[in-house]
């Protein structure tokens, strides 16, 4: 077996005699090492538990006999160290829940999962949106996840509302189609109707140009001014 391995070794990667029982001898013990940590844990925690059941079963005779125990004589082991600890809710905690219209490129990063380039997607897209009316619209920001999104709300208080409206009887294609629910096709569209049939005087006249679906005109009504 023995000029097997060295005739291998030898032959494929050029081993001489002594490097191949150096090697062989290496190998093993590099082997037992890497399982070293691993096993001394194990008999750590096997001490501990071992320490933990005398203590109880200690006191439990204590308490047989009458005596109230109030304290544990193994102070260095504490079974709530075994618990892994909620970061998240204990970093909640700390924060104070502001409104999230109130949130800038700078508070956003608080969230996990939320860096420089997406705070500033997501307060670039609320500014030109005009507001959030509802908490799915967090999901029309580019590169948003499903998951980052709840964890806003976990972070910040929703408070829907508008904070700028498109006056829609005054503004030019071009303004029109920097609001990120109109195109500039649809703006044309609607500044043409409105130079030919005069203002419009709410969000029902849209629906007179027969190509807008109901469900569009109502996703843009919150954002619209008609004055």
């Amino acid at each position: 077996m023995k000029r097997k391995l060295e005739f291998w070794f030898k032959t494929y990667f050029g081993f001489s005699r002594k490097e191949t029982v150096g090697f062989l001898l290496v190998v093993p013990l590099l082997f037992l090492l890497s399982f070293l940590p691993a096993f001394i844990r194990w008999v750590k925690d096997q001490r501990e538990s071992d320490r933990y059941a005398e203590y109880l079963q200690a006191a439990d005779s204590l308490e047989k006999a009458g005596f109230l125990v109030v304290s544990s004589p193994l102070p260095g082991f504490n079974p709530q160290d075994t618990v892994k600890k909620d970061f998240k809710t204990s970093q909640i905690e700390r924060i104070n829940r502001i409104p999230f219209s109130e949130a800038d490129s700078i508070t956003l990063q608080i969230v996990p999962g939320i860096g420089p380039a997406t705070a500033g997607r997501i307060i670039k897209y609320r500014e030109n949106l005009g507001g959030f009316v509802a908490k799915t619209q967090l999901m029309e920001v580019y590169g948003m996840k499903a998951e980052t999104a709840e964890e806003v709300w976990e972070y910040f208080e929703f408070d829907p509302g508008i904070r700028t409206k498109i006056p829609i009887n005054q503004a030019e294609a071009a303004d029109l189609s920097k609001h990120p629910y109109i195109s500039y096709s649809e703006a044309k569209v609607i500044v043409a109707y409105r130079n030919q049939h005069g203002d419009f005087q709410n969000a029902e006249d849209l629906l007179k140009i027969r190509i807008f679906k109901k469900e569009w005109v109502d996703k843009i009504a919150p954002y619209l001014n008609f004055d």
